[in-house]
């Protein structure tokens, strides 16, 4: 006979300070509509996690980076998710947004219970929707109908996008779900029940997208649609755990064998890949990510690769590739093992492409490039070097002459400072810069260089500076060293060296004398509100500016692609930002129907394995299409190698630190070219495969318990 209480803890918390101080008092917190405070349950891969009392009105990101302290790890944000289960999911690029009633709704969330995860690039969104959405479904009383089996409905649909069993046609059917429990449902927890899927819709639709057409699971958290995290974040799909337990095992040439079934490229990608397979290694849960670049550095450098059979079948289509680069030379590969006659153009002298021309000896020696390319070009394709296409040949009378032809001319150019005295001699592109170099054109003997960026382009020129002689290098950037784009050991390693680098400066002027640069005019820059990345945005800080003497300033701020066709585009879309765009729903296909694209011109600067890829897909849909209209059926790729895997789990994982590879010492590199890392030793190589975990060996118990997706693959 006594009603239910529903004066929770945070309004008790409430009651003495607003009956000590008065409502004025508390009123004053807060905005005109919100006033007041807020307590949240603060939690998810945070610092910091506890109960928080704020004001209302304040920004998400002072929430997370000023009281939660940033994210856990070395992670990038992703989302904050409010509310409690019922709540929506709001994107990093929202940080400004305020957290009050209003704001919160119009992002598609809500106050709710007063819950606040913070979530990291680790997080799946549709594996979080599906998440939230099982609580509420669980927690339906069942009295109307559209809660009790909508919700249901909802997640039978979540749970088969992350088995790999959704369709495209799910998303409307989601949205249209959705929109029924939120109207038709007659308590709060049916009519917010729908807000984590509207919102990762909403904002992460593309996630949903990849699970979908590519039973991909980019935070590589949906444990349905792949057996090892490593592979499964990897763009080649490289069978990383078979690799480390051969080499375990010294079977070296067998290990050899496995990377080249998805990568012609192994010695390149052992020494200059982003490894995006260690972020994801679970091996980092209990200390550090296994070293999978330094391994298959290791087994590429210590072991013979095996001959490529060109199949007997020649066919009559002929394809044209422009550019030499990893995803030029990656396609012509794949297209000259399926019988096609392939001419790879370059316009420069040598083929490569920006892994000769942009990645200097000291990180990637020729020898080891020639010989990954020598093997491909061994396939029987013919390659036109120093053949610039729009220049010596004319861009139509090349599609003319062709069946297909696939462009890949990457994003070779350094785009503009756009400042005044960008005109004086001694200021340059770096990629520009770095190309000169590897032509044997280039000192800096004595000179004061600057390096403006952050990116891996600005730390090789840098370095390559330093080696060619200069007094002293400098790096400009805009924000602070935890944002540098550049791979952090060689940031590490351009400190080492005694490169300096000054933070939170931007260049706005050069100045120069008789034509010749000579001075860099740099303006102080703070941390102002969040940009659309979900990083604080460097602007002009009260502290002005100053001057910095230098000889040489090399611009490493961006990259364009110089296209081959000039003046018109002959039927190919190009973008404000000057990237051919992939047609919607394919592969590699431009608005043109015989020209294909794919790498760096398609999707601006990326991963030497990402190009590698793209080269692969555009093989694929080349090949597609041509037996499409010759009424051919598909072509079936001969049986992969099988190989006896070794299926030893470790007994128990011990924390041990990651090998380090020893590097050549410092005082003998700073003035040559000589490779840096000297890769690892045979005892070096076992130590590190036996820190793999072997994600990709199940247990009876784990085959029991997953779904008949799952099993199917791991079969």
């Amino acid at each position: 006979g006594k009603p239910t209480n529903i004066n929770n803890v945070e309004t008790l918390s409430n009651v003495s300070a607003i009956l000590e101080r008065g409502a004025e008092w508390y009123a004053g917190f807060g905005t005109e509509k919100s006033r007041g405070t807020k307590t949240f349950s603060l939690a998810g891969n945070i610092r910091r996690t506890g109960l928080i009392e704020v004001p209302m009105g304040i920004e998400l990101g002072k929430i997370v980076y000023d009281i939660g302290g940033g994210l856990s790890g070395d992670k990038k944000l992703k989302a904050i998710q409010t509310g409690g289960p019922s709540g929506g999911c709001i994107p990093a690029r929202l940080l400004n947004l305020p957290v009050d009633y209003e704001s919160l709704a119009e992002a598609g969330s809500i106050m709710g219970s007063g819950g606040m995860v913070v979530m990291d690039e680790d997080t799946c969104m549709v594996e979080m929707a599906r998440y939230f959405l099982s609580f509420t479904y669980k927690e339906s009383c069942g009295k109307c109908a559209p809660c009790r089996i909508g919700t249901g409905a909802m997640l039978g649909v979540l749970e088969d996008i992350t088995e790999g069993r959704g369709t495209m046609n799910d998303l409307d059917l989601l949205t249209d779900l959705s929109e029924t429990v939120g109207k038709g449902a007659l308590c709060g927890l049916g009519q917010t029940a729908p807000n984590p899927v509207l919102t990762t819709l909403r904002y992460f639709r593309s996630e949903y997208e990849d699970h979908i057409r590519h039973h991909r699971c980019p935070a590589v958290s949906c444990a349905s649609l792949f057996t090892a995290p490593c592979q499964h974040a990897c763009p080649l799909g490289t069978d990383t755990p078979s690799v480390m337990a051969l080499v375990r095992d010294n079977r070296l040439e067998d290990a050899h064998r496995v990377l080249l079934q998805t990568n012609p490229f192994p010695s390149i990608c052992g020494r200059v890949c982003d490894h995006k397979c260690q972020f994801k290694c679970r091996r980092s849960t209990l200390d550090e990510s296994v070293g999978i670049r330094n391994i298959e550095r290791y087994v590429a450098d210590h072991s013979v690769p095996p001959d490529l059979v060109v199949p007997a079948e020649s066919r009559r289509e002929r394809i044209a590739v422009v550019g030499a680069g990893p995803a030029g030379m990656a396609a012509a590969r794949q297209l000259r093992l399926r019988g096609y006659p392939v001419t790879i153009f370059e316009s420069l002298p040598e083929p490569g492409g920006m892994l000769r021309y942009a990645i200097p000896e000291y990180r990637l020696p020729p020898k080891v490039l020639k010989r990954e390319i020598e093997a491909i070009l061994n396939l029987g394709i013919d390659l036109q070097v120093s053949t610039c296409i729009g220049r010596d040949i004319p861009w139509m009378q090349l599609v003319d002459s062709y069946d297909m032809v696939f462009l890949a001319v990457g994003a070779q150019k350094s785009a503009p400072l756009n400042i005044p005295g960008e005109d004086l001699r001694g200021v340059q592109g770096a990629m520009e810069f770095l190309r000169d170099v590897r032509m044997g054109t280039v000192s800096c003997s004595g000179e004061r260089v600057a390096v403006i960026g952050g990116g891996n382009s600005a730390v090789d020129a840098a370095r390559t500076a330093l080696r060619l002689g200069a007094a002293n290098v400098h790096i400009l950037y805009r924000r602070l060293r935890e944002d540098m784009p550049a791979q952090k050991e060689e940031i590490e390693a351009a400190l080492e060296e005694g490169i300096g680098i000054e933070f939170l400066a931007t260049p706005t002027a050069l100045k120069g004398n008789k034509g010749n640069v000579e001075k860099i005019v740099c303006q102080r820059l703070e941390l102002g509100p969040y940009d659309s990345s979900g990083r604080r945005k460097p602007i002009p800080s009260a502290s002005g500016s100053f001057e910095l003497e230098a000889d040489r300033v090399l611009a490493a701020v961006g990259q364009k692609a110089e296209m081959p066709f000039r003046g018109r585009n002959h039927g190919i879309e190009v973008t404000d930002r000057g990237w051919i765009p992939i047609a919607e729903g394919t592969l590699s296909r431009t608005t043109h129907p015989k020209v294909f694209t794919g790498g760096d011109v398609a999707t601006g600067p990326a991963t030497v394995a990402e190009a590698i890829a793209a080269g692969f897909r555009a093989a694929d849909e080349i090949d597609r299409i041509i037996r499409y209209r010759n009424q051919e059926p598909p072509w079936t790729a001969p049986p992969r190698e099988v190989f006896n895997i070794p299926a030893e789990l470790p007994e128990e994982a011990e924390e041990m630190p990651q090998e380090r590879m020893h590097q050549r010492h410092l005082k003998s590199r700073r003035r040559n070219f000589s490779e840096v890392e000297q890769g690892y030793t045979v005892q070096q190589a076992a130590r590190e495969c036996g820190r793999c975990l072997r994600c990709d060996i199940q247990t009876e118990t784990e085959m029991k318990e997953e779904s008949p997706a799952r099993q199917a693959s791991a079969h």
